[in-house]
């Protein structure tokens, strides 16, 4: 099949972020006495919005977090970031051979996005086509929405779209947008039954690298 849209999430997709920003989240939750590990982080929190985690981790621990909480652990992300972040191995030979129209649908905030795009060269490649869920829609993944309104703005049916993500969250909300869905478990946060649980919530293939996703496109 042809597609006339790739949707990339950002966060395990196009940046090999989530073992940075996760072990930090789980630093300051500890720190705040909202004992939590890296691990329980990458399973129950990635793909999703702060402001959605954060009722999670409340619901969790029965009282309310910090209120600066968000604010320190974004200013620590963005400080590590602009030294330590990376991209995925293989997206940039991907985007440069691949002629689909492209952009980023992300649970995270534009300044984030921002952050990374610029640091790995993309930013003019995506320009407009960055899209937050934090900023974009009401409703964060795993509802569809933020993919739905991609799709929408760039003016391409949501069936002939192509999602790679790396989240649960973000699979199921592909698929609930009616778009097809590769997990990619490239980044260095995947961990042993990952696939598997990409597979439970419906994506339609599982890619543990770019080369994968491209041949995929191409069968």
């Amino acid at each position: 099949m042809t597609y006339d849209l790739i949707i990339f999430d950002y966060d395990g997709v196009v940046a090999d972020s989530e073992v940075l920003s996760s072990s930090i989240i789980a630093e300051h939750l500890t720190a705040a006495g909202l004992p939590t590990s890296l691990d329980y982080v990458l399973t129950h929190y990635v793909g999703r919005r702060c402001r959605d985690n954060r009722n999670l981790v409340e619901a969790r621990h029965g009282r309310p977090c910090p209120d600066n909480l968000h604010f320190d652990f974004s200013r620590e992300a963005h400080n590590r970031a602009r030294q330590e972040l990376e991209p995925i191995l293989g997206l940039h030979e991907f985007l440069d051979a691949r002629p689909e129209a492209r952009c980023i649908a992300s649970s995270s905030g534009p300044e984030w996005l921002a952050l990374g795009l610029k640091r790995f060269g993309l930013a003019d490649m995506f320009a407009d086509r960055v899209f937050s869920a934090a900023l974009h829609v009401e409703r964060g993944k795993p509802h569809p929405d933020v993919f739905l309104f991609a799709a929408r703005t760039v003016g391409v049916d949501p069936s002939r779209v192509l999602v790679i993500e790396d989240s649960e969250a973000g699979v199921t909300a592909g698929v609930a947008a009616g778009m097809t869905v590769v997990g990619l478990t490239a980044g260095g946060h995947v961990r042993d039954g990952h696939a598997e649980r990409l597979t439970a919530r419906g994506a339609h293939f599982i890619a543990d690298s770019y080369a994968a996703v491209s041949a995929f496109m191409d069968r």
